[in-house]
């Protein structure tokens, strides 16, 4: 007795001595509480699952590669938002949560926790692995659950005793515990779990080789399902993130009921139903590709999570969608984009009429995430993350909807094979090519299911000698879009570019009026960089900090800190037609704005794990890494056209030095004035305005017959006409890369006479990844586009 009493009264002392301390609700900027910040001492900190128990909001955070422990921590959150850290954390990289309804228990981790807050925890020698997902067991659902690593495990474990029995070894190599036997399953970087329908199902999303950080168009991930005994059975190769049901974090009531698992793969997002033990496949667009690698890193954990009575809400590759509660065979309509963002959310969860996403914000380490225009030492000396709390309906307000994917691409088809569903709902502009390399013409046709009841009927049919391009009539209503060929074809892409109308201003939000604008000379600058509990800045004036109060503080000399953290030289070139950009041997050209010829300040710096934030001559580009194909999937964010000095991102928001005179919530500054940031998210940044640009492969160019330009950005922007002269007559035809990886197909071929200005509008809501120019003779020729 004397014992217990001691032992809880040293737990009080501890949680009492992790209390954040303070009188009134804690400082915040557009949802986001400096004093939530999480942090570890490995190279990355994100949140692995938020899930609302009890009174409080519980959060496991994950070091990236940590089976046995790790220095990340279980928090607890209370309605006050005070933070308490528990003495019962054992760190790893846990991403599993599920409430046991039975035990009125929930599992995050490898922590079972009560709704009166207390916790237990399973040893990281017990149960090794880097804990992925939770599911309801097969025969017991009582008294067990399924835990799943990330390499492949799969452990029982009693909710009552915690006792583990081990299924599947973890395929870290350590101490076995069990019996279990070795799995041969292909994939790692193991991500779902759920049961149902007499199965268990399992998802990885990557591949542990050389070439997958490399290459994100080689074969990764797997869908598997298990029935109680034996070793994964493969169900489809490719990658796949999240599983669940109807049930959601519950687990599934009813066998029978249905299973949803959310993935990718090189063409776009794939959605698997399994309904009466058949697996059905549906696919979607891409919204970002920062998501894309076949290692697997870049997704964290996507998720379908129940946050309001209509839909579910689900996130995947950098769009919000709307997801019925109800999704089946005979019931798929209703799965729409709400927008897109830059965070990388890795859970979220409604608590207290807000919706909170766990967000991992600043990794220590960079990764793969590398480049030659990139400071050496930018990245933060701690790694953090934090939660973002926000409305609901914000999840309508963020960036503005585009989506990207095949159903086909450079795949050869068989006769009469038919493509899977590809969502067509949704968006305001579909535009459709069709390209293939057969000798002769084949004949396409194409079906749509109208209501989402799998009743298809046919809508259009095309002969295509080569390509088309094709734009549908927003008239034009339908769930889903699938295609079939009347013969063998080779090398086929069916390829389809959405977007919905851009009707943000070209002016900046009032949130940013203190940061200066182009030709202003800014009161006040300096490099900034995340320096664990502080943001650091540096400048003439000496070294500052800012804390979690959201003050600026003077600091003793820290000018060491930022050696090698500066933006360095800048190698971009910028001729007379646009900025061009070498990566990886392959030339890509931009808009460009002469106004910042003398203009100095960050070009690229990660501000979220694994997403660059690319800032050039007044535009902000959401730029994937290197082994997501760079730059050739890069979008514009917003064109600022501001004197942006610096930005960097820490306590999960995004500081920007560069500032005016003026002041507003947003401004964080020192008594004397002499220091300054401006304060967000990185998803404020939409709130810039729409992007624009001027620009062109050519500009009084001497140009060769047949040899096309440089690639010139066409993605991402909304009314686009063209410039075009010759100083001969000559024929010129332009071309689009329809998806980014050098799918080249033809526009339009335009006669030009000597000295004679032509001028283009495209199509209203026409888009592709990339435009390039060829001319049919040698001359000096301009191509220029106005993006409005």
């Amino acid at each position: 007795m004397i014992k217990n009493f001691i032992k809880s009264f040293a737990l009080v002392a501890t949680l009492t001595s992790t209390l954040y301390s303070q009188t009134e609700s804690p400082k915040n900027i557009a949802g986001v509480y400096p004093s939530l910040t999480m942090y570890n001492n490995e190279g990355e900190c994100g949140p692995g699952a938020v899930v609302p128990w009890g009174d409080n909001l519980w959060i496991i955070t994950y070091s990236p590669h940590y089976p046995m422990g790790s220095t990340s921590k279980l928090y607890q959150i209370t309605p006050e938002l005070t933070q308490i850290i528990r003495p019962e954390s054992v760190g790893g990289t846990p991403a599993n949560r599920m409430i046991h309804k039975e035990s009125q228990q929930l599992n995050i981790g490898p922590y079972f926790i009560k709704k009166d807050a207390s916790v237990r925890t399973i040893s990281p020698k017990q149960m090794p692995g880097r804990h992925t997902g939770t599911a309801r067991h097969l025969t017991d659902p009582e008294n067990k659950v399924y835990i799943a690593t990330m390499e492949e495990g799969l452990y029982s474990v009693d909710v009552n005793t915690l006792e583990v029995e081990e299924h599947i070894k973890d395929g870290n190599k350590q101490k076995a515990i069990g019996k279990g036997i070795h799995s041969k399953l292909p994939g790692y970087h193991g991500k779902g779990l759920y049961s149902g329908q007499g199965m268990l199902i399992y998802s990885n999303n990557g591949e542990k080789t050389g070439l997958a950080r490399k290459r994100p168009d080689i074969p990764s991930g797997a869908l598997a399902s298990w029935q109680g005994k034996g070793d994964w059975k493969l169900i489809r190769r490719n990658q796949f993130t999240e599983v669940t049901g109807p049930g959601g974090i519950y687990g599934n009531q009813n066998t029978d009921d249905q299973i949803w698992a959310m993935g990718w793969d090189y063409r776009s997002l794939i959605l698997m139903l399994l309904q009466d033990k058949q697996w059905h496949a549906y696919r979607l667009p891409k919204g970002s590709h920062s998501y894309d690698g076949a290692h697997g890193w870049n997704t964290e954990w996507p998720r379908i999570r129940d946050i309001e009575e209509k839909d579910l809400l689900a996130t995947m590759h950098g769009t919000f969608w709307k997801f019925p509660k109800d999704f089946s065979l005979e019931n798929s309509a209703g799965i729409v984009p709400r927008s897109n963002y830059l965070k990388v959310i890795g859970d979220f969860s409604i608590w207290k009429d807000k919706l909170v996403l766990g967000c991992d914000d600043s990794a220590q380490k960079e990764f793969l995430n590398h480049r030659p225009f990139k400071s050496t030492k930018g990245a933060p000396a701690q790694s953090n993350s934090n939660l973002w709390f926000i409305d609901p309906a914000q999840l309508d307000q963020m960036g503005p909807v585009i989506g990207r994917g095949s159903v086909w691409l450079r795949d050869d088809v068989k006769a009469n094979q038919t493509s899977d569903p590809y969502l067509f709902s949704g968006y305001d502009y579909r535009n459709m090519v069709i390209t293939h390399n057969s000798k002769k013409a084949v004949e396409f046709t194409i079906e749509v299911d109208v209501k989402g009841n799998n009743q298809w009927t046919k809508l259009e049919q095309f002969s295509v000698e080569k390509s088309l391009i094709h734009q549908f009539p927003s008239t034009q209503k339908a769930a889903w879009i699938r295609l079939k060929t009347n013969s063998d074809a080779k090398a086929v892409s069916v390829h389809f570019h959405y977007s919905n109308k851009d009707l943000r201003s070209t002016q900046n939000d009032a949130l940013f009026t203190p940061i200066a604008k182009l030709g202003e000379t800014a009161k006040t600058k300096g490099l900034i960089r995340s320096n664990r509990k502080v943001l650091s800045l540096q400048n003439d004036s000496g070294s500052f900090a800012v804390n979690t109060e959201l003050e600026m503080i003077k600091t003793p000399d820290n000018s060491a800190f930022f050696k090698g953290a500066e933006q360095v030289q800048n190698i971009i070139q910028v001729d007379e037609a646009s900025a061009i950009i070498n990566e990886d041997g392959k030339r890509y050209r931009l808009p460009k704005n002469d106004a910042y010829k003398n203009i100095d300040g960050r070009i690229c710096r990660e501000v979220a794990t694994e997403r660059d934030l690319f800032n050039f001559h007044g535009t902000f580009y959401e730029l994937p890494a290197r082994n997501a194909q760079g730059f050739a999937k890069i979008r514009p964010i917003a064109t600022h056209n501001l004197a942006i000095d610096d930005y960097a991102s820490h306590f999960g928001l995004i500081f920007i030095t560069g500032l005016n005179s003026e002041t507003n919530e947003r401004t964080i500054q020192n008594k004397d004035g002499n220091a300054a940031v401006w304060a967000g998210v990185i998803d404020d940044l939409w709130k810039l305005g729409k992007p624009r640009g001027l620009g062109g492969p050519w500009k009084n160019t001497s140009v060769k017959a047949g040899v096309a330009s440089d690639p010139y950005l066409m993605t991402g922007y909304d009314k686009k006409s063209l410039e075009l002269t010759s100083d001969k007559d000559a024929k010129i035809t332009l071309e689009v890369d329809i998806d980014g990886t050098g799918l080249w197909v033809k526009y339009k071929s335009f006669e030009l006479v000597a000295g004679k200005t032509l001028n283009h509008t495209f199509p209203e809501g026409f888009s592709a990844y990339w435009v390039r120019a060829i001319s049919s003779s040698n001359t000096k020729a301009t191509a220029l586009f106005t993006y409005e």
